[in-house]
């Protein structure tokens, strides 16, 4: 192994660290890359956004380095970090193999945007494509319990894995295990719940080619809840692995963190009344309907039943939104979803 230091980087010279700066640097330990082992694997495309995330990037792109599956290559999208954030990006890409790290900037326009446009990006091709974030750290059979799924749908069916995950603390000690999903997964929930979290997911060409047409500039809530939505509305197929296949950091900075707590629960019950998830409505169906086409013929009927609910008197609401068939994953997230129509903040 080779000791690298990253120097401090700011606005003002980010542009002026090179490769081979980072690579003469100290700070942080790349481990040597294992030889290449991919033969006719399929590739994967790993999407990983960071912003500010020196603290724990490393650690993550550590875990790409141990995967079993090993045809993979990282596509960074920072969003204007000013910590060493892409300086550790810079180093990394020295000591791999040439073609095994891009880096690019993002829109800086927040983490959805952030994915989208790497989602959307020119240039990257690959028979997989998997979602990152900059603080996890990947288990080493990750990539490869998605293939094992994903290969045996046709190439031509858009299809989306997710799974469970592990909890862990800001310093890697386990805290407990994503709540499990038993029901089908379905456009009929994934119109008012996400039980994929993006760190966890990894789709083929048909999925991101309807990303792609539905295009980057999307005022969705979160592109993991929109890729749900998407390949179950046209028609797709998604998997729900039981197992976690990650080690999901929880710590303080967060963007978006696990809601299994009764803390989290309050906070969400909070937001319904305050409109929140009425809002998150509007915007997912507003983005629903510039895919309305795809869409196949039950799931524009469920959209539109569900659409027109919304706006409807109270006992028509109740009503419409049992036929559109609507569910949540859990009793309680049911009795919530109920709640939410009565009160008409749906």
């Amino acid at each position: 192994m080779e000791q690298l230091k990253v120097p401090s980087v700011n606005a003002e010279n980010i542009d002026s660290v090179s490769s081979s700066d980072e690579a003469d640097a100290a700070g942080i330990t790349v481990p040597v890359f294992p030889p290449e082992r991919h033969g006719q694997m399929p590739k994967v495309a790993i999407l990983l956004c960071t912003y500010h995330g020196q603290r724990y990037l490393a650690e993550q792109l550590d875990s790409f380095a141990t995967q079993s599956h090993g045809n993979w290559e990282v596509w960074a999208s920072d969003d204007g970090s000013k910590d060493n954030t892409h300086s550790i990006l810079m180093a990394y890409k020295a000591q791999w193999p040439a073609g095994r790290l891009s880096i690019h900037f993002g829109p800086a326009e927040g983490f959805a945007a952030n994915f989208l446009s790497l989602t959307c990006r020119a240039g990257v091709e690959a028979d997989f494509y998997a979602y990152s974030d900059q603080d996890d750290v990947w288990e080493a059979d990750k990539l490869s319990r998605a293939l094992q799924w994903l290969t045996t749908v046709p190439p031509s069916v858009p299809a989306l894995y997710c799974s469970r995950t592990r909890l862990v603390d800001a310093e890697n000690n386990e805290i407990g295990i994503s709540p499990l999903f038993t029901k089908t997964p379905a456009f009929a929930n994934a119109l008012i719940q996400n039980i994929g979290g993006g760190n966890t997911m990894v789709f083929n060409n048909a999925a991101r080619e309807l990303l792609r047409e539905a295009g980057e500039n999307k005022s969705v809530i979160t592109h993991d809840w929109w890729a749900y939505m998407v390949v179950t509305g046209c028609g797709g197929r998604v998997f729900y692995d039981s197992k976690p296949t990650l080690r999901y950091r929880q710590h303080g900075g967060n963007l978006v963190g696990t809601n299994s707590n009764w803390a989290a629960r309050f906070k969400r019950i909070r937001m319904l009344f305050l409109g929140r998830f009425k809002h998150w409505n509007d915007c997912n169906i507003s983005a629903l309907l510039t895919l309305e086409h795809r869409l196949t013929p039950e799931n524009r009927e469920i959209l539109q039943r569900f659409a027109d609910a919304r706006g409807m008197s109270l006992i028509p609401r109740l009503i419409h939104l049992k036929r559109s068939g609507i569910y949540r994953q859990t009793l309680l997230g049911n009795i919530g979803l109920v709640a939410a129509a009565i009160l008409g903040k749906i």
